[in-house]
């Protein structure tokens, strides 16, 4: 009995330092998204339309963009941590140009530091978390990467919406909150270890170009299409749906707008989860099947103004971005030559923050002439053809994926 408390125990201290970096991994993402309930308040504060709403959100994936292109190797360089601590203080940076607003700049320059923040991390994060864990431990440690990356972001809209319906100072205390957490955050992160063993100077540091290989363009296709339209999914969500309940369902509780919005980067994980039961090859056009289910329902929630659609659409959506869009990421890897992995990936990411940032921006420029209903509706329009016509792909050439046991 006391061998086996001593193995329980050895095993629990041993999987305490992918644990620690999960939850930092969670604090950084949950900035990303904390403002998203908080939109309709700067929007009375400082009067701007939705078009500029969808632009400071759209800034974000700008800055996720860059730095995947200009830095997205930095942590392989100079090592996990010190890329990490960046992406705190970038974090950091972020709540204190949110608490600092008195106009649009400090608006654009939040967002901007949020999408640094969480470029910085994507990859260095999830690298960190699974080299940590315990010998054995690859595929729990996958699931604690992929909880803390959609599980952070939605646990931001969550606890602004909360704070803001329920405390003082709606658009002081998340930001307030944010930062003592990213200062516990970096005293984690630096009582635990370096994974990067041989380390080089930033100066090392080379741009990442996106790459294509012929071999790896039948699979990029349908799984760029069906990332670009799940990520564009979140984008509204994130960014116009906080208005859209205020305005037609007159939903003012900012604890409900920011639920609904985690509720989506909840299902996704829940998504993504499933692809291990599912398998890759079907997740791909499974999750397509579903995700194109998720946006008939948001369609209808905005034609017939109905919460319990949004929710559906918000749950259904989800789940089929997660299905697809992990499915995607293992396809592209799989079909990717070893030396050029790296760079196939961050090409499939840089597609899918265009999926956040580009469509947003269309619907905020429709929202003046057409209303958010009527904007929200071509933009579904738009994303149905594209998810018929990547799922058209798949039915006529299925991605095909070595088994790997």
């Amino acid at each position: 009995m006391r061998e086996d408390g001593g193995a329980d125990l050895s095993a629990r201290r041993g999987w305490l330092p992918c644990l620690l970096a999960g939850a930092v991994f969670v604090v950084c993402m949950a900035g990303t998204t904390l403002p998203t309930p908080l939109y309709p308040l700067y929007q009375q504060e400082f009067g701007f339309s939705e078009l500029t709403v969808t632009v400071v959100y759209a800034v974000y994936a700008f800055g996720v963009i860059g730095v995947l292109l200009l830095a997205g190797n930095a942590s392989d360089t100079v090592g996990r941590r010190p890329a990490l601590l960046w992406g705190l203080g970038c974090a950091a940076a972020s709540a204190g140009c949110f608490l600092a607003a008195d106009g649009l700049p400090w608006l654009y320059a939040g967002r901007l530091f949020s999408g640094l923040s969480a470029g910085l991390f994507t990859g260095a994060a999830t690298a960190y978390v699974l080299e940590l864990a315990p010998p054995g431990g690859a595929s729990r440690a996958t699931f604690v990467a992929t909880a803390a990356n959609m599980g952070g972001l939605g646990c931001g809209p969550l606890l602004s919406g909360l704070l803001a319906e329920y405390a003082p100072d709606p658009l002081t205390l998340p930001f307030v909150v944010h930062l003592v957490l990213v200062a516990v955050s970096v005293l984690v992160l630096l009582r635990l270890p370096e994974t990067v063993t041989e380390r080089r100077p930033l100066s090392a540091v080379r741009p990442q170009r996106p790459a294509l290989p012929p071999q790896v363009r039948a699979v990029f296709v349908p799984s760029a299409v069906a990332a670009f339209v799940g990520f564009a999914l979140f984008g509204v969500f994130t960014s116009v749906s906080p208005a859209f309940l205020a305005r037609y369902l007159h939903v003012d509780n900012h604890a409900v707008s920011g639920l609904v919005v985690a509720l989506a980067f909840f299902a996704s994980t829940a998504g993504q989860l499933a692809v291990s039961r599912v398998g890759v090859a079907r997740s791909l056009p499974v999750g397509c099947a579903v995700l194109f289910a998720g946006l008939l329902l948001l369609a209808g929630a905005l034609y017939t103004d109905t919460l319990a659609l949004v929710v559906l659409s918000a749950l259904v959506g989800g789940t089929g971005q997660g299905l697809a869009f992990r499915a995607a990421m293992s396809a592209v890897a799989q079909a990717a030559p070893a030396d050029r992995r790296a760079a196939v990936i961050s090409t499939l990411f840089v597609v899918a923050y265009a999926g956040i940032s580009v469509p947003v921006i269309g619907v905020g420029l429709l929202a003046d002439p057409l209303g958010l209903e009527g904007a929200g509706l071509v933009f579904i329009a738009c994303m149905l053809v594209l998810i018929v016509l990547a799922a058209g792909y798949l039915l006529r050439r299925p991605v095909r994926v070595e088994s790997r046991r």
